[in-house]
């Protein structure tokens, strides 16, 4: 393959990925043949700013790549820019017999990260919708509770795993753990720890999803 052609494929390369990924993502070609690595060409380039011609890197330094770094790939980096545009950066390299050039993509994904935090807001609630509306809410579950464990027959102090696996799964059947902090009032009843509760329910999980023999 000649330069040219290698050029040719390239620049074809450039502009499908950027026409399809759409305009956050810059592509150019790189002669790395120079030290400067001039852009040879560059599509999407209001990303950065650059221009065909332009010596100036992704992270805005004009500086020269050393001789390793004008020959390795370099994929899916993360950069910023001088203005502060958080980027997902890759450099691909095509070397023949006398020419070293380089496809380079730059995904700006700073209105992606935005997008997040807004969705995390949107999503974000202060507490559960049910536990608000029962006001009585630590009353009830002191009754499912009393109820619970009143079915096992056994102080709580008395109690073994089995006992307790039984209380918990119980409390379950009620819809105790729909209740705002009911596995920590949980937990404190059984005298036990948090973990436990949580183990407890990850036990009884594991038993519902085993098989019929």
């Amino acid at each position: 393959m000649t330069r040219d052609e290698a050029f040719e494929f390239l620049d074809r390369t450039a502009r499908g990925i950027a026409e399809t990924f759409g305009s956050s993502c810059e592509t150019l070609v790189h002669d790395m043949s120079i030290p400067s690595h001039p852009i040879l060409a560059i599509y999407n380039g209001q990303v950065s700013g650059r221009k065909v011609g332009s010596t100036m890197d992704i992270l805005g330094n004009q500086s020269e790549l050393d001789e390793e770094a004008l020959k390795t790939d370099f994929v899916n980096l993360y950069a910023t820019t001088p203005s502060g545009q958080q980027i997902k950066s890759s450099t691909f390299h095509m070397i023949g017999e006398d020419y070293n050039l380089a496809l380079g993509i730059n995904f700006d994904y700073s209105s992606l990260v935005f997008a997040n935090r807004v969705l995390v807001d949107l999503m974000s609630a202060d507490a559960d919708l049910k536990s608000a509306l029962w006001s009585g809410s630590d009353f009830q579950l002191s009754e499912l509770f009393d109820e619970c464990l009143s079915a096992v027959g056994k102080p709580v102090h008395a109690l073994n795993k089995p006992d307790r696996l039984k209380i918990i799964a119980l409390l379950q059947q009620k819809n105790a753990f729909s209740f705002q902090k009911a596995v920590p009032y949980v937990a404190q009843r059984l005298g036990v720890s948090r973990y436990t509760v949580y183990k407890y329910l990850s036990e009884l999980e594991r038993k519902r999803e085993q098989p019929e023999p």
